[in-house]
């Protein structure tokens, strides 16, 4: 029996490639998302403290310096935190980036691995054809040497 060699091999393996590639591209954009939004949590949470803080200024004694600063940072924060928040929409579009092109990749890869099993089918049903064919030769072959024994010992 003859064996099964997928023409385009080297394209499926390529593609298969890519699909891994695709995947650490968009396991590295999730990374960077998760980071960007542990940061803008840490952000929150600074500025909840700076809050906290005012309230207990408010009812402790009043010093003015330290409230002015207070109320600085506080408004540092939602700067910071809008800044952070632009970082965390704009990872958010890489993954959604990465995702699309590793849908996109695998369904490629899909499409070249459907190619390959359609490819092994034929080539399964070339080699029944072809293993038939060679039976009714054989058949054939056979039958044709008893006619000549028969005629032989007839004679």
């Amino acid at each position: 029996m003859a064996r099964f060699r997928y023409r385009m091999q080297s394209i499926l393996d390529i593609k298969l490639k890519m699909e891994t590639q695709a995947k650490q591209e968009f396991a590295a954009a999730q990374l960077r998302l998760n980071e960007e939004e542990e940061r803008l949590e840490a952000l929150k949470e600074r500025k909840s403290g700076y809050e906290r803080q005012a309230r207990e200024q408010l009812l402790g004694e009043l010093n003015c310096r330290n409230m002015a600063e207070n109320k600085e940072a506080i408004l540092r924060m939602d700067e910071y935190i809008a800044l952070q928040r632009l970082q965390v929409r704009e990872a958010e579009k890489k993954v959604e980036l990465a995702r699309e092109k590793l849908a996109e990749v695998m369904k490629e890869r899909k499409s070249h691995e459907s190619l390959k099993e359609k490819a092994f089918e034929q080539f399964l049903m070339d080699e029944k054809k072809q293993e038939s064919k060679e039976v009714d030769e054989l058949t054939s072959y056979t039958y044709g040497q008893r006619q000549k024994e028969k005629v032989a010992v007839e004679a």
